[in-house]
């Protein structure tokens, strides 16, 4: 799968978060504003970059640019490790969403976290699987997050939803400290705004043989970039070093768009930490 964010969406966005004009941020790469743009558009630019003084300039790391353009991409994450979890990815035109179902294989009790666009590989596997599922946890409230939430609900009526939205009826919302135990597993949470007002991160851990937690992210951080900061860039880049970067470094990050990640591998390749 590739990267959510080419090279010159990366740039777009840290120019946009730090305010940086467009003739600044070219001059910098030693560009003109014309051959920026395109970079920006299509993520590719015949011309050498000055990565070093665009990097200064928009408040990315040069040597993390550097390798993104070269290509960088995370370790494909082997999941057998942890067994019973499984990405799905449904489009929406040319948008490529992920959610995630986890279950616990002695109890089949299972979560879905988030729903993208369409719920029929959901069910499907639910149904091959042999699963209940008991909780949906939402990581913010966009609609491609949500989409196929209805249908969800509508096959599974008595499901529990989890969300950090202020407007979510009471008996849905995340409650401060609160673990929610799926089979032996357990769910807990941190608040992670910024891309988005009710965004939250959650921690899936006690998993057998000791395998490393998961964090379902949602658009907080994706592999070699960030989400937008849509009510606040400053904010969310400061609750991904706070609540997610603070992780143990083998945890795996299991992001809205785009593969898989760790902790650790978003620390030594994002340009934006």
């Amino acid at each position: 799968m590739n990267l959510e964010d080419h090279l010159g969406d990366i740039i777009r966005k840290a120019a946009t978060m730090n305010s940086v004009p467009a003739a600044q941020a070219a001059s910098a790469a030693g560009l003109t504003e014309n051959e920026l743009a395109a970079l920006e558009e299509t993520g590719h630019c015949a011309k050498k970059i000055n990565f070093a003084g665009l990097a200064k300039a928009v408040g990315l790391n040069a040597a993390k640019l550097e390798a993104i353009a070269a290509g960088w991409q995370p370790v494909k994450a082997d999941l057998s490790i942890w067994r019973e979890i499984r990405v799905i990815t449904t489009r929406d035109e040319d948008m490529l969403v992920n959610c995630y179902l986890i279950w616990d294989e002695v109890t089949r009790d299972t979560a879905l976290f988030d729903t993208g666009v369409d719920a029929k590989p959901i069910l499907d596997i639910i149904a091959t699987e042999d699963l209940t599922l008991r909780h949906v946890f939402i990581t913010h409230s966009h609609y491609d997050h949500v989409e196929a939430l209805p249908k969800i609900r509508e096959a599974f009526p008595k499901v529990r939803l989890h969300s950090g939205s202020k407007n979510a009826p009471v008996d849905q919302r995340n409650k401060t400290a609160e673990i929610v135990h799926l089979g032996g597993l357990r769910v807990t949470h941190r608040e992670t705004p910024g891309h988005a007002e009710d965004g939250v991160t959650y921690i899936v851990g006690n998993w057998q043989e000791d395998a490393p937690h998961v964090a379902v992210v949602g658009d907080a951080i994706f592999a070699g970039s960030m989400g937008r900061g849509n009510p606040s860039w400053e904010l969310a880049r400061q609750k991904v070093r706070e609540q997610i970067l603070t992780l143990p470094a083998e945890t795996l990050l299991c992001p809205g768009h785009g593969p898989l990640t760790t902790v650790a591998q978003e620390k030594e390749h994002n340009p934006f930490f």
